[in-house]
């Protein structure tokens, strides 16, 4: 075994210890919270720690699949992390609502009905933006 062989089982090793700490406190924050945007966060960094394994699954081993299975977990944990964040802003916008239990689903900003154009101060009809100089 040379130096370099040595350092890199070394760095190996160092690596896989802090990624099993880290795991085990992610681990640890999803089960406590405290709330729910708590537990999504920790679960997308949980996607980011079983990546650093499988990236150092692939330095032991040699094979280069394991990286290409790290990007399409990649992939799939950033669509998981929207997915859950959609939820989260539905389930907050549903308990904005003051209609009680018949809950009514409130429509995206772009979706809203916009305000009537508002009447001049002289009272003549709705206001109207004028361009400078005309």
């Amino acid at each position: 075994m040379t130096a370099a062989e040595a350092v890199l089982s070394w760095v190996l090793w160092a690596a896989l210890l802090i990624l099993g700490l880290s795991f085990l406190l992610t681990v640890w924050r999803v089960i406590k919270g405290p709330t729910l945007p708590d537990r999504v966060l920790a679960l997308d960094m949980l996607v980011g720690i079983v990546i650093g394994f499988i990236a150092l699954i692939a330095i032991r081993t040699g094979f280069t699949l394991y990286i290409d299975i790290a990007i399409s977990l990649g992939l799939v944990g950033f669509l998981a992390t929207v997915a859950f964040a959609r939820f989260i802003l539905s389930r907050v916008r549903r308990e904005e609502t003051p209609e009680g239990p018949h809950m009514r689903l409130i429509a995206a900003p772009s979706a809203r009905r916009r305000k009537p154009a508002g009447k001049r101060k002289d009272g003549a009809g709705p206001a109207v933006r004028r361009k400078a100089g005309k």
